[in-house]
């Protein structure tokens, strides 16, 4: 992901995603690159989540890999 450079990035990320309503668990490793979000599709969007993190000043690539409805892992290279 773009503009991931540290650890704080990832902790900045995790810590606005945990604000939103909707939001059951949230991980972040810059270490690995990737971000999992587990959510409540009933109130909160994939696209909120981009926005979100793109809103923070991060990129997040058009390749978003969606597993499960209610689960989102980003794999950043």
């Amino acid at each position: 992901m773009e503009g991931m450079t540290c650890v704080n990035c990832a902790r900045a990320i995790e810590i606005n995603l945990r604000r939103l309503k909707g939001i059951k668990e949230v991980q972040v490793s810059f270490e690995l690159g990737r971000v999992y979000v587990e959510f409540d599709e009933e109130l909160l969007s994939p696209k909120h989540i981009k926005e979100v993190i793109e809103a923070l000043g991060y990129r997040v690539p058009e390749d978003v890999e969606e597993k499960n409805k209610g689960l989102w892992i980003l794999l950043f290279c």
